[in-house]
């Protein structure tokens, strides 16, 4: 009976860290929805096509300093561990100070980065001229989107997934109430949202730091007691931090590279495979819930330096990822060819995207593996082993693609995501043991 009630309480630790952080991801579709549907309006389809283009850029210019997220987590779980309140509160600051900080180069350089990113995207005529208004409005959010990621970051490290759903819930519903306003009742049009995802992403920093403010306890005015400017501290912060940067952009030149040679393969296989893509995309939230539970569960007994929490923690949260991979690939096959027809009526492309179903299906099953490492490794602070990883992983996806595409066109190209998935997770599960290693080592 003990040991039921201890494994429905583990279970519950889980879900209470998970569920919300679903909850959150399932909303920032239902903004890109309202994004598309109040210019949508507009009887020139010009105006979808320049906030793609924009928000494209954007997104991808932002999701580059994504590390500001993966770095907090880990380090504010293992100071929750470890009980010390000043440090839960320095680690809020540090990463905060080291997010302002990489805001202003992109607010100065604004010009010469949307000189490169439109030279490389090349829209022509009102697409460009109004793609590069979306991006001039937009960049002034830079501050407060990367000090968002903190603040995330460190809410998912303590535990507190249920203030990231309400700030998630705060900037969408914002941004979509204000899309609504400015773009279909004082018609701005793209300005119109543009202006209301900057708005709306420095509301939700106000509302995230009064958060944090009040989990810390006041904490964040102590100067003398949190110890910001420790510099053995801000060395590991920024080596965390650089850490994840090269892993994170070594992944974003596998995926780019995944869509430069399916242009290659002709329109229709880059069609389908966008879709396929998108269709993984929607079915795969709660990966990431699970992933990001395993960050702040694992971040915590580090800090405590629980060896029986850490082994808990990683078999709890990767069994729930693998029950949600499994019922994902099941649903892609059950549902997919209804969704194919749903996204495109293309009738070459819908052939095609069923040829290449079962490749979509595979994704969560290979996908799960380094999704959940990821976390285990950021919740661990092991941001070497995340980097170097990554790096040998991208050099084996891009020689299965030199030698597999060229023999097998569009499957080759699938079949070297897989290896791509298959080599992070052999790598990363190589490495593994050394947590537990290294948390016995700071026992004795």
């Amino acid at each position: 009976m003990l040991l039921s009630q201890t494994f429905v309480l583990r279970q519950r630790r889980v879900l209470a860290i998970a569920l919300p952080v679903i909850l959150a991801n399932i909303t920032e579709p239902l903004l890109s929805a309202a994004d598309t549907y109040v210019v949508g309006q507009h009887p020139s389809p010009v105006q979808i096509g320049a906030v793609a283009i924009g928000s494209q850029i954007i997104g991808f210019l932002f999701w580059g300093f994504g590390f500001l997220r993966m770095g907090t987590t880990g380090v504010a779980a293992q100071a929750a561990g470890a009980g010390d309140p000043h440090q839960l509160a320095a680690a809020f600051l540090r990463p905060l100070a080291v997010a302002l900080a990489l805001a202003l180069p992109l607010i100065l350089l604004q010009a010469p980065i949307e000189w490169i990113a439109f030279e490389f995207y090349a829209p022509t005529g009102e697409t460009d001229t109004l793609s590069r208004l979306y991006y001039d409005i937009r960049i002034w959010s830079a501050p407060a989107a990367l000090a968002n990621y903190v603040c995330l970051g460190w809410l998912l490290g303590i535990g507190r997934t249920k203030w990231v759903l309400v700030l998630q819930i705060v900037v969408n519903g914002i941004n979509i109430g204000l899309d609504l306003l400015l773009v279909l009742v004082f018609d701005w049009g793209v300005a119109g949202v543009a202006w209301s995802t900057v708005i709306a992403s420095y509301v939700a920093l106000a509302v995230g730091i009064l958060v944090v403010r009040r989990e810390t306890g006041g904490r964040l005015s102590d100067w003398r007691k949190l110890q910001l400017f420790d510099t053995a501290r801000l060395r590991r912060l920024l080596k965390i931090n650089a850490d994840i940067f090269i892993r994170t952009l070594a992944l974003m030149v596998c995926f780019n590279y995944f869509v430069i040679r399916g242009t290659e393969l002709g329109d229709v296989a880059l069609a389908a495979n966008a879709v396929l893509y998108t269709i993984f995309g929607l079915l795969a939230y709660g990966l990431d819930g699970f992933a990001w539970a395993a960050e702040a569960l694992v971040g915590r007994s580090v800090g405590a330096r629980d060896r029986l929490l850490y082994r808990e923690s990683v078999i709890d949260t990767t069994v729930w990822a693998l029950i949600l991979a499994l019922l994902a690939s099941l649903a892609i096959i059950l549902v997919g060819p209804s969704m194919i027809d749903a996204m495109t009526v293309d009738a070459d492309v819908r052939a095609a995207a069923r040829e290449y179903l079962v490749w979509a299906a595979l994704i969560p099953i290979f996908g799960v593996w380094p999704f959940m490492l990821d976390g285990i490794f950021i919740g661990a602070t092991r941001t070497s082993e995340m980097r170097n990883g990554m790096l040998i992983s991208m050099v084996a996806y891009l020689a299965a693609v030199w030698i597999l595409v060229p023999v097998w066109s569009n499957h080759g190209l699938w079949a070297s995501i897989m290896i791509l998935f298959a080599t992070r997770a052999a790598t990363l599960g190589y490495w593994l043991p050394r947590i537990e290693r290294a948390m016995i080592a700071r026992q004795e």
